[in-house]
C-alpha cells in the first residue's frame, strides 16, 4: 500500500513574538522558533499504524514550505517513515490554503497511484480545516474528517470512527482516500534510536514548482484570493483587581460572585 502524509512545519505558538507578521499580513517564519504541526503528527501515527498492519507499504511525507522544513520530515523519518519531500519554491510564498492545496495536490498526483493519504485537522498557525478537504476535492477522492480512531484497513477500504460534536460515528470509505486526523487521536511514537543514527545526515529532496506539472498563476499570492485587510495587536489587561483575605469565606465569596457574574 502507498501512503502519503501530508504534514506542515508551523510556528510554535507558544513562542509568538512582535515580529511574527510581515506588513503584507503574511507569516514572519524566518522569525519564529517552529515545531512539527501536532494533528499532522498524529496523522503520520495512523499512518504508521496501517504500515504495520498492511505489510509491503510505504509512507511517503510531503511538506511545502521554505527549506529548513526539512527538518520535520527527517523527524517522520526517525519515528518509521520511509521517504518524504520539501515543496519549496519562492512561488508558493503567501499561498493561502486555495493556492497551497493546489500544490500540494500536484505534489501527490506526481508519486503516481497512492492509496492512502493522511494529514491533520488542521494547523496551528491557520486552523482553518481546508487544505486537507480541497486537496481531496482536487484529486477527486472520498474523505473522512475528523479522524480519531483507525478501526480497520484492508487493500480496498478503510474504516476510521470520527469525532463529533456530540459523539462519534464509525464509517467507511473506499480506497484511495484521504482521511484528516484530530488531536483526539493517539500520540505519534517516539524516534528510534536505530532510524536517527542511520537518517540524521541524509539529505532531505527539494522539488520546485518546475518539478510538478502546476498552473503559475494558481500558485502563492498569485493563486490566492484569500487577502490580510488589517492586523492588530490586542493586549490583554485587567481593569481592576480584589485583595482576600486567605480565608475560607474569602475564597467562597469570591466564588460565589464569578458564577453571579457568569465568569465560571
Amino acid at each position: 500500500m502507498k501512503i502519503v502524509v501530508l504534514a506542515k512545519q508551523v510556528p510554535d505558538t507558544h513562542n509568538v513574538t512582535a515580529d511574527a507578521m510581515n506588513a503584507d499580513g503574511t507569516v514572519n517564519r524566518a522569525a519564529l522558533p517552529t515545531v512539527f504541526n501536532p494533528e499532522d503528527l498524529q496523522a503520520l501515527e495512523m499512518a504508521l499504524t496501517v504500515k504495520d498492519q498492511m505489510p509491503g507499504s510505504t509512507v511517503t511525507v510531503i511538506t511545502m514550505g521554505p527549506p529548513r522544513a526539512a527538518e520535520i520530515v527527517k523527524d517522520a523519518r526517525f519515528r518509521g517513515a520511509d521517504d518524504g519531500f520539501v515543496l519549496s519554491d519562492m512561488r508558493f510564498a503567501g499561498a493561502d490554503t486555495l493556492a497551497t492545496s493546489y500544490a500540494i495536490s500536484q505534489a501527490v498526483a506526481s508519486l503516481g497511484s497512492v492509496d492512502l493519504i493522511f494529514c491533520g485537522r488542521q494547523a496551528i498557525d491557520g486552523d482553518t480545516a481546508q487544505v486537507g478537504p480541497q486537496v481531496a476535492e482536487k484529486l477527486e477522492l472520498p474523505q473522512i474528517t475528523y479522524a480519531e480512531e483507525l478501526v480497520a484497513v484492508s487493500d480496498k477500504a478503510i474504516t476510521i470512527r470520527r469525532r463529533l460534536e456530540h459523539g462519534t460515528e464509525q464509517v467507511q470509505a473506499q480506497l484511495p482516500a484521504l482521511v484528516t486526523v484530530t488531536s483526539a487521536a493517539p500520540e505519534c511514537r517516539y524516534p528510534h534510536a536505530h532510524r536517527l543514527l542511520r537518517y540524521a545526515k541524509e539529505e532531505v529532496p527539494v522539488r520546485t514548482a518546475d518539478d510538478i506539472s502546476v498552473d503559475i498563476e494558481r500558485l502563492g499570492m498569485k493563486g490566492s484570493p484569500t487577502k490580510v485587510k488589517k492586523i492588530e495587536n490586542v493586549v490583554l489587561a485587567h481593569k481592576e483587581s480584589v485583595t482576600l483575605d486567605a480565608t475560607a469565606e474569602a475564597l467562597d465569596g469570591l466564588s460565589r460572585g464569578l458564577i453571579e457574574e457568569h465568569i465560571l
